[in-house]
């Protein structure tokens, strides 16, 4: 078997950038991967106000946004081929998603992938997520199937972005879900002391608990709710930023207050699964970063933190979902019903293709 190379692309809810993965897959007896290179774009100020904003667009602007964040995405990628000199077989792109509402059979990823291929000339598998809510699944979180087939040798994968989302095996099947909001809460409050976020927890450090606010967060009734379930950034919006406005405390201490909610959500389900003494837990995305924070799950958890290489760390989930894309491609199975709850288990995603002879004058 050949190997695959495929640019895996993902925007996380944290509007830290978009993330370009560039990936080679080879299988043997089981899959393998390498992330040959890998690079996040920063979204100007400009974009960042676009995409917060997407989600009270009406729909001829949410349209025009779609059409024109595609081409943002092409157009980097196609910098990225030429000033690199890389080769890719395709591209799975995640999009960025506006809104997540698998109750009303909603979910929304912006990011045109017929735009992506006109500027590439290269397929596109993108709109991951619609099918499976179509099925009657949550649509999220898809990554899973990933940490499965890359990443069997640790008990539990959890990923620290913009919610904190987990996945492992239980009963011979696969079982993820979002365990509670994270980086887009703590990116929110540290920009009210003008940081993009948080470095190393230093902040919330500073801060004390406010028990009665600790309290009312681990007491939000999503935290009752058995899997499948998954977060998106209405509920944040709705239900927990409210929450946190209802006290008139420091900055500090509120940062102090949601790292030990994370802390202690994580860890709930850590504790709460059976496993060997000291199991592994792998660890990534942006909140692997966050010292103070790995240093609170570490005490109430009873597993053993892996933090893998830096390109892992940043980019396993525009990774994952160039696997993704390549097991569509393969016209494999991508999204698993026991993690989403659908009728079924699926191929997920749309592939856009463009003429080969074809190149975008833009």
């Amino acid at each position: 078997m050949g190997k695959y190379k495929v640019i895996g692309i993902m925007s996380g809810t944290s509007l830290d950038g978009l993330d370009i993965a560039c990936c080679e897959f080879k299988k043997l007896k089981t899959w393998r991967y390498k992330i040959k290179y890998a690079v996040t774009i920063k979204y100007n100020k400009e974009w960042r106000k676009k995409l917060r904003s997407a989600i009270m667009m009406k729909k001829p602007e949410l349209q025009a946004l779609d059409l024109e964040y595609g081409r943002f995405i092409g157009a980097e990628i196609r910098k990225l081929i030429r000033h690199k000199n890389i080769s890719a077989d395709l591209i799975a792109s995640h999009g960025h998603t506006v809104f997540h509402q698998p109750e009303k059979k909603l979910t929304l990823q912006i990011g045109n992938g017929c735009e992506i291929a006109s500027f590439t000339a290269l397929p596109v598998v993108c709109d991951f997520r619609s099918g499976d809510v179509a099925l009657g699944g949550q649509g999220a979180p898809l990554v899973p199937l990933a940490d499965k087939m890359l990443f069997s040798e640790y008990a539990f994968c959890l990923n620290l972005g913009g919610f904190a989302n987990i996945s492992f095996d239980k009963n011979k099947q696969r079982i993820a879900f979002d365990i509670c909001p994270a980086n887009i809460v703590l990116n929110e409050l540290a920009g009210k002391l003008g940081k993009e976020f948080d470095e190393g927890g230093k902040l919330a450090s500073k801060g004390i608990i406010h028990e009665k606010l600790l309290k009312n967060l681990n007491t939000l009734p999503f935290y009752k709710n058995k899997p499948p379930k998954s977060l998106g950034r209405e509920w944040v919006e709705n239900k927990f930023l409210p929450a946190l406005g209802s006290f008139d405390i420091s900055i500090q201490d509120k940062l102090r207050t949601v790292v030990e909610h994370i802390a202690l959500q994580i860890s709930s389900v850590l504790n709460s699964e059976p496993r060997t003494p000291h199991p592994e837990l792998l660890f990534t995305g942006g909140g692997a970063y966050n010292k103070f924070l790995i240093g609170r799950i570490s005490h109430h958890a009873k597993c053993k933190i892996v933090l893998p290489d830096d390109k892992t760390i940043q980019f396993k989930e525009a990774m994952a979902f160039a696997f993704l894309g390549l097991l569509k491609m393969r016209g494999e199975i991508n999204i698993l019903k026991s993690v989403t709850g659908a009728k079924r288990d699926s191929s997920g995603g749309v592939i856009c293709f463009q003429d080969q002879n074809e190149e975008s004058s833009s």
